[in-house]
């Protein structure tokens, strides 16, 4: 028996920021935004060709999005290791813990596993809504960040950087590993304004945060205990009341009082044993509608036209529409998204404020944050 290596997939955002198309009930990552799958699919079937020791995949995902989940799996033939219920959002520290446990619980439990490797598998972290459309070079990418953690290290992927962005964090790389494939990690920095990215870009030794992960579920929890003793404690009483279920598995009512943080101030810019893989496939986290614009093909005039539109000497905008005409005169640089219930008009550097629509209707106690509804 070989190391065995768990993908964790962490499906439990709500995509705010792709509204009026992703609601709180159906986020991003289950619609199919950039091909016939969904984002959630294509991060589950991503893995498949990375190694024969690969184990069913752990998902973390939020209790409303439960039956979602199942029946995306069984669509694309798939029966995961577990779907873990969060009964509450903690963010990814406490989920990646409670995966991490549910990983080494059930090595141990198999009689095949006798030696210390074999007991502590290797955990692949990938967030759910993510696009990468090299997956050659991720598997290649994912290879070398097995090698790093297996030599100890809680190892993440940084993207190469094609553009000055302000919108992401960054990684600043340090010395390289022995094989010369992977690095120390010397530094998180967060989102720059866009001279410090261009900078960034410049120096050649910054990475986008990808928010992806490999390390083992061992190593992972000891420096959760070492940094973050209050997310390992309560993370440890939940899974230890785990209520295993023939399609689900719930949480016990401790995870409800876990601080919420990430894994990257929670861990990962503690421990002294950080690497990142640099990485070059494609990859966009799709958190916006100009970057979901950027990753789909355009027309001679820089647009994505997606259902019933008709556009005239429009440039460069996304323009949607999921239940009528739209028809767009003159547009450069917008988004137009309709649906059923609802109509987004939005410069796409004003991108970022859609947040501030979705906080306003929330406020106000309008049901389209929540669920789409058919109006006609």
């Amino acid at each position: 028996m070989t190391r065995p290596i768990v993908p964790v997939v962490l499906s439990g955002g709500s995509g705010t920021r792709l509204w009026p198309l992703s609601r709180e009930l159906h986020p991003k990552q289950f619609l199919s935004l950039v091909g016939e799958r969904t984002l959630f699919q294509e991060t589950v079937l991503r893995t498949r060709p990375l190694t024969d020791r690969l184990e069913p995949p752990i998902i973390v995902c939020n209790e409303n999005h439960r039956f979602l989940v199942a029946e995306q799996l069984r669509r694309i033939g798939v029966s995961p290791r577990a779907i873990v219920l969060e009964p509450v959002g903690r963010n990814t520290a406490p989920a990646v813990a409670i995966a991490a446990w549910l990983a080494v619980k059930d090595v141990a439990a198999d009689a095949a596993a006798t030696s210390d490797d074999e007991r502590d598998p290797l955990l692949l972290v990938m967030p759910a809504d993510h696009v990468i459309a090299d997956t050659d070079a991720f598997a290649r990418a994912a290879t070398v960040a097995f090698d790093a953690a297996a030599e100890g290290y809680l190892t993440t992927f940084g993207i190469v950087p094609d553009r000055p962005e302000s919108g992401y964090g960054y990684i600043r790389r340090g010395a390289p590993g022995p094989a010369g494939n992977w690095y120390l990690l010397d530094a998180f920095v967060e989102k720059p304004d866009i001279e410090t990215a261009r900078r960034y870009v410049s120096a050649g030794d910054y990475l986008w945060n990808s928010g992806m992960f490999v390390f083992s579920a061992r190593r992972y929890l000891d420096e959760l205990e070492r940094h973050a003793p209050e997310i390992a404690a309560a993370c440890r009483a939940a899974a230890s009341r785990l209520a295993v279920g023939e399609d689900f598995t719930r949480l016990g009512d401790e995870f409800r009082d876990c601080p919420s943080d990430s894994i990257d101030y929670a861990v990962m810019e503690k421990t002294d044993r950080a690497a990142v893989v640099p990485l070059d496939a494609g990859w966009s986290d799709v958190g916006s509608w100009p970057a979901l614009h950027a990753v789909l093909p355009r027309d001679g005039e820089g647009n994505v036209l997606r259902g019933d539109v008709v556009a005239h000497a429009c440039r460069n905008s996304y323009i949607s529409a999921e239940s009528r005409l739209v028809a767009a005169v003159g547009v450069e640089g917008h988004v137009i998204v309709e649906t059923a219930d609802a109509v987004l008009v939005i410069q796409q550097d004003m991108a970022q404020d859609v947040k501030r629509i979705v906080d306003a209707l929330k406020e106000a106690g309008r049901a389209e944050i929540k669920s789409h509804s058919d109006r006609s």
